[in-house]
């Protein structure tokens, strides 16, 4: 046990919570959780507890947010796998960080919202930020690969959604539950929306940029439907490099745990032979407009990207409540993005007061849809 490496998992009944627990499963003598936590399923995190019985467990729904905090820094865990959906991932991230541990990062939104603000959180604490998403992943370790230096640009793939092929006029009759039909990754609700939206896929144009320090021109999106290569680089003598592994968050997850190392594991590796064809194509931004205001976000810097993110949240959730039509996700968005949103957050404070601000302009543009 004196090797293990010790793991919290924050969402550990999600998708990506339950990838991290498959993983300490199939390697109990590298792994080891140390602690957990839930945000309404009691029953899942009581059965998790029951498994791992040395693991300290907190049900967040029921906990303020200083609770969450202090329960982040009192455990022994050398790294903290953040599986939180949506903004209230970004103060636990940020409370792993300065507990002095390492952090996998699933929750995108921490580094939409305060990216500058985390990195320099993660450099004065001498702790590492490892990216989770499979395409940050898949370019955290192609740019280790060849070095920051000779990276030119990031291409990343998006599966397309589950309305990839469907007509834009029909788009307006979109169910939530044909928008949850995603065709390659098992997801909570609000990343499936986001995903058959891309906003997902601009959410993750706008992490890009923050993370690997590039310009939003020097990331691309492209459409790969069968979800096998996770990201491509180009470095700066025009050659492409790909990382190619099957859609399986195991594989990214596994890669931050094992970092800096890279290690045997019970995973099925990929094999060429039954490659088939893979397809690659432009993205429909005339019918999905949250990838192109995700773009303008990350351009036009200030609070936008927070303000993206907020507007979007309270968007896709109208959705799922059938408050407004599947397109009112966009026109919402679109809506907040009007604003003034030139400041610069100078602290998580003013961070979160710029998310608060947003959320409230996006519930009164869902409030319009039923006037």
């Amino acid at each position: 046990m004196s090797d293990s490496k010790r793991i919290l998992v924050l969402g550990a009944t999600g998708s990506i919570g339950s990838s991290t627990l498959d993983i300490v499963r199939n390697d109990p003598e590298r792994f080891v959780v140390s602690g957990m936590t839930a945000h309404r399923d009691t029953y899942g995190l009581n059965a998790l507890g029951a498994e791992f019985p040395l693991a300290d467990t907190l049900l967040t729904a029921s906990a303020s947010e200083s609770e969450i905090v202090e329960f982040i820094h009192r455990s022994d865990a050398d790294i903290v796998v953040n599986g939180i959906a949506g903004a209230a991932g970004l103060i636990p991230s940020k409370a792993a960080l300065e507990s002095g541990k390492d952090l996998a990062l699933a929750n995108k939104e921490t580094i939409v919202m305060a990216g500058a603000l985390v990195r320099r959180l993660a450099a004065e604490t001498g702790k590492m930020i490892l990216p989770v998403d499979s395409e940050h992943s898949a370019v955290f370790n192609l740019v280790a690969a060849h070095g920051a230096e000779a990276v030119e640009s990031v291409i990343l793939t998006a599966s397309g959604g589950p309305f990839r092929n469907r007509p834009a006029e029909s788009l307006a009759t979109v169910t939530p539950e044909d928008a949850l039909k995603h065709p390659t990754w098992s997801m909570g609700s609000k990343i499936t929306i986001d995903s058959a939206t891309l906003a997902n896929k601009g959410l993750e144009v706008i992490e890009a940029c923050r993370l690997f320090d590039l310009k939003a021109e020097a990331v691309r999106v492209v459409v790969h439907p069968e979800s096998l290569v996770h990201s491509f680089i180009r470095t700066r003598d025009g050659e492409l490099y790909a990382q190619i592994s099957k859609p399986d968050m195991r594989h990214p997850i596994l890669s931050a745990l094992n970092w800096p190392e890279i290690r045997p594991n019970h995973l099925q590796p990929f094999d060429p032979e039954t490659l088939g064809t893979l397809h690659f194509e432009r993205p429909r931004y005339e019918d999905f407009p949250l990838l192109g205001m995700a773009y303008r976000s990350v351009a036009m810097g200030g609070s936008y990207t927070i303000a993206f993110n907020a507007a979007n949240e309270v968007a896709v959730a109208a959705f799922l409540a059938r408050s407004v039509p599947f397109p009112g996700i966009g026109e919402i968005t679109a809506k907040v993005l009007e604003r003034d949103w030139s400041g610069e957050p100078s602290d998580f404070k003013a961070v979160q007061e710029a998310d608060d601000v947003a959320r409230a302009y996006a519930e009164e543009a869902v409030k319009e849809f039923s006037r």
